[in-house]
Parts: C-alpha cells; structure tokens; sequence
C-alpha cells in the first residue's frame, strides 16, 4: 500500500492526500511528530521535509514532484490536462498557490493563533492529553509573537501576508464566478492545488482533519468569515465532498523509530 509521511497540518500534506483521494488510490498515513527524529527522514530520502510518499521501495519528496509521479505511475483520472493551454494554465497557477497561498497561510494561521487561546488549543491533534492542551493554552500571547519574530513571522510580515490573501481570494472568487473550475470545465491539479492549501484560511467543513469537529468551518479572522469569499469557500467545501474521503477512510499511525522532528514545506 503507498504510505504518506506527512503532518495532519501541513497544507501540502493535505495537498498530496487529496490528489491520492481525487485518483481513488488507497494509502496509509504515516504521522511525523514534531520532536527530535529527522535522521530517520533524512536517511530514507536526502532530506527533512513532509510530505513524502513511499510506493513499493520508492520514495518521493515534494508535493508538486509528487503529483508529476501520480500521474505517470497511475494515469487514470489524470491531475493535468492535455490541451496545451490548459496544461499551462494549470501548472503555473499550481505553482502560484504553492509560493503564495502555501507560505502566507502559515502566516494568516499564526495571527489568528497569537489572538485566540481557545482557537490555540483546539488546533492540537484530538488525541492530545488535556494537560498540554490547558499548558498551551496559557502561553502569553505576547510570548508567542515574541517567538514568532525570531523564525520571520514579524508583526509586518504578517500583516502583509493577509493583505496579500485578500487579494488572493478575490481574484480566486471571480475567476470561479462563471466557471466550475479554474482552468475549464473539469478539475485539475491546479483547482486541487488551491483548494487543499487553503485549509490553514477556514478549515473544511466535513470530517477531513484530525480536528476537533468545532473547528470545521472555522478560520483566520477577516478572512474565513468575510462574506465577500464566501463562494470560493463554497466552492472549495463542494470539490472536498465530491473528492476527499471522510477521515474515517484513511489510517494514521506514528512512524515506528521514525522522524519526530519536521520542516514543512
């Protein structure tokens, strides 16, 4: 069976986990906690980062690889289209929402995260003991924009990557607005790509996350509660119910000696 090291929330595990579900293939999770262990990552495939899919005794690293890999191993429903202009299209707008909406998501999370103790809380794994969940819960907000400025995420650089996704959802809104999808009339790699890394903005409605259910439908302020992107949020919960398997569908388990420690990306 294909095994997905991954991070529940990681937008481009997401990604990878609904491209896997879009072609119907069936996979194991396989959890990389937060920790010590990225030797045993590192020595399975040269580097740190999740995702990582293993199929048979291969390993492949990056989302975007891993897409590529999908569809010249398993053409059946494939992630891009053949016309050449929609080829294009598709793989350059994937490649935008991975630089933009994937990094500046982080960002939007983070504030709301800084803002919202109980929000905070809710975001650890369900299976998290109430004990850690009331320690992180009383980390002082103001420690937790301290720590934030020593890894980038200044209160500038903040604020301009939720400018930047404002300007991001409007353009995705009215591009959707007389279309299906983003490039035509079917779905492709691109519409997975945008809607999957959007999670960190307002989180799915359905079962899809290892979440608590109060956390479905909910989001970054300003942004998951704006209702002038209320369609593409709309459009983004009707492609997850037409393609993306309940959680129920899928096993996740811890990585037996395996990394701990990881670097999202």
């Amino acid at each position: 069976m294909i095994e997905l090291y991954q991070f529940e929330l990681s937008q481009y595990s997401e990604k990878v986990r609904l491209l896997l579900d879009y072609k119907g293939l069936r996979y194991r999770k396989i959890e990389v906690t937060p920790g010590i262990g990225q030797v045993e990552l590192f020595r399975l495939t040269g580097q740190k980062q999740v995702p990582v899919l293993k199929d048979g005794s291969r390993y492949i690293a990056d989302s975007t690889e891993i897409a590529r890999y999908l569809d010249f191993q398993y053409p059946d429903r494939p992630l891009v289209p053949r016309d050449p202009k929609q080829k294009g299209l598709c793989l350059m707008m994937e490649e935008w929402a991975d630089e933009s909406i994937g990094t500046k998501g982080r960002k939007a999370l983070f504030s709301a995260i800084t803002s919202n103790q109980n929000f905070r809380k809710s975001l650890l794994p369900t299976t998290t003991p109430d004990l850690l969940k009331s320690l992180l819960e009383g980390v002082p907000n103001d420690v937790l924009k301290f720590l934030g400025v020593g890894v980038g995420y200044t209160p500038d650089v903040v604020k301009s990557a939720i400018a930047d996704l404002r300007q991001d959802l409007e353009a995705l809104t009215l591009l959707l607005a007389d279309s299906p999808y983003l490039t035509g009339d079917e779905p492709c790699l691109a519409d997975l790509a945008v809607a999957s890394l959007s999670i960190l903005l307002k989180f799915p409605d359905g079962p899809y996350l290892n979440l608590p259910a109060t956390l479905r439908g909910k989001g970054v302020p300003g942004l998951a509660d704006n209702p002038n992107y209320e369609p593409f949020f709309t459009w983004r919960d009707r492609l997850y119910a037409r393609f993306r398997k309940p959680l129920i569908s899928t096993t996740t388990t811890p990585s037996p000696g395996a990394p701990t420690s990881i670097q999202i990306d």
